[in-house]
Parts: C-alpha cells; structure tokens; sequence
C-alpha cells in the first residue's frame, strides 16, 4: 500500500523538514507487521513528494491481534497486505509521528502554516464508494478525485470492487493532513488488525480534538472507527456533545440574564403608561 504526499509550496522541499525525513534519502522502518520505507521521487524547489510505502509480512501479520471473522483461511488469503488499512494509520503514526503531532524543530513557523498539500492514497477499499468519499472528506475543505478499480482486470465480468486510488487536495497543515488519513483510512475500511479498547476512544478524541466534533458525519466516523463497539461509541459521541456544547457556550454564567436592547425587552408598567400618554 502506498500514500503519497505532495506539495508546491515554496522552497517546496520544507516538506522534509515538516516530515521530519531527508529528501536526499531513502529510509526504512521496522514495524510490527512488515516494514515502511519513505522516499522522495521528486524533490526541487517547485514540487516535493514523498511517498510512505507499507511491506507488509502476511505471516507476521497473523502473528498479531487481529480480528479474523471468517476463520483460518481468511488469515491467510485477503488483501491485507495491498490496501489502505488500519496498518496505514500506525505507519503514520510510527514514521511520522512529529508530523502528526505538529512538531519541527528546523521549520517551527511553518508547523502551523497552511500550504498546498496533496494526498494519494493506494489502494482504499471504501465502503459506500465516491458518495461516502464526498461526505466525510468534503467538509473538511478537500477536493476528492477517485478512481474505481476492477476486482480483477483479467476478468471483467467480475466487476467492479471497493478498492478506489482517491486523492485529496486542500490548503492545510501537515499535521491537520496526516490527523485526519489517521482517522479516516480505517473508518473507510472498517477491519482494524488490532483489538478494538478504551485507549482508541481516546486516540479518537485526540486526533479529531479539532475538526470531528463539528463533523456532520461524526456519528459514522465514530461507529466505524471504534469498530462498532457500542460501549466505546456512546463514551467517544457523549464526549464529542460535550465538547460542541463548550464551544457553542456564550459565556455566560448560570444565573446571568443576556442583556438586551432596550427595543427588545419587555416594557416595565411605568414605561408603558409613559408611551401610551406620548
């Protein structure tokens, strides 16, 4: 599985900095389930793209906690190691984690910039196709662009599959990127490979403190998230109604009446019996 991140801000190699890898060098990363490697194609002053490519070792693979629902054979025949998964979000994570956090000690000013970024993502199975695409990318600012893929193109009266290679544009930060292809890439597959506990409502909440409360789909993104589980679902949205409803709050204190304008409040007695004398 592949992400490709991409750039046209200038110096557009400030994309290294703010990823925390050298463009001039090809680098491997050992992870529980394979190994990721990151690389620049191309990097100039005009673009800049780096690319997170996931190797992923089926057997390690089923080594781990994953959740197979379809028995045996399905541990060892499935595209697990082909398409945009959970997987991905702890590559990102792991590789890129001061990026996620919104850390850069050679560009601090640039941490919080907005700039033209790209992202590619091959392949996502998504479920609910280009119209789920539109609702859970589209409000947060992205143009989406999605290509469906065959299930297999030797054999096309199979027909299509859920697998899409999707790009998303918008004028962001790294870090608000990398937040939401953390959050989301799982709530589009829907097979995290690891168990589903209390610590994921708060990586949830962390990694959306931003932008998911105001999200009209953050009930599905919620659900598919957290896999489902309803005990985790009600904790993470309650929390999320609570954090809307702080940042909705006027300010006022419990007891304290808004003020009005004089048009707009009810007329005492005394200012009444003044008018209808006037």
């Amino acid at each position: 599985m592949l992400l490709t991140l991409s750039t046209t801000h200038q110096p557009a190699t400030d994309l290294g900095y703010l990823l925390h890898k050298h463009p001039d060098r090809c680098q491997t990363f050992s992870l529980a389930f394979g190994k990721a490697h990151v690389f620049y194609p191309e990097a100039n002053d005009v673009r800049c793209v780096a690319c997170l490519l996931l190797d992923v070792d089926p057997v390690g693979l089923v080594r781990g906690k994953g959740d197979w629902k379809d028995g045996l054979l399905d541990q060892y025949v499935n595209d697990r190691p082909y398409v945009a998964s959970s997987l991905m979000s702890v590559a990102i994570s792991q590789v890129f984690g001061s990026a996620l956090s919104g850390t850069s000690k050679e560009r601090p000013e640039l941490v919080d910039e907005a700039i033209p970024l790209s992202a590619r993502i091959d392949v996502l199975p998504v479920r609910g196709g280009e119209e789920m695409l539109e609702r859970v990318f589209g409000p947060l600012g992205y143009s989406v662009a999605a290509t469906r893929h065959p299930l297999d193109e030797q054999f096309p009266d199979w027909g299509e599959g859920p697998y899409y290679s999707v790009e998303l544009e918008q004028k962001t930060t790294v870090s608000q990127l990398l937040q939401h292809l953390y959050v989301l890439i799982p709530v589009f597959d829907g097979k995290k490979h690891y168990y589903i506990g209390p610590d994921e409502v708060e990586k949830l909440l962390a990694k959306g403190e931003s932008w998911l409360s105001d999200h009209p789909e953050k009930a599905t993104i919620t659900r598919r998230y957290l896999a489902k589980r309803q005990s985790l679902v009600r904790q993470a949205l309650a929390r999320l109604v609570d954090e809307e409803a702080e940042s909705s709050d006027d300010g006022l204190a419990p007891d304290e009446a808004p003020s009005f304008p004089r048009s707009e409040r009810e007329l005492s007695l005394h200012e009444q019996r003044l008018g209808s004398v006037l």
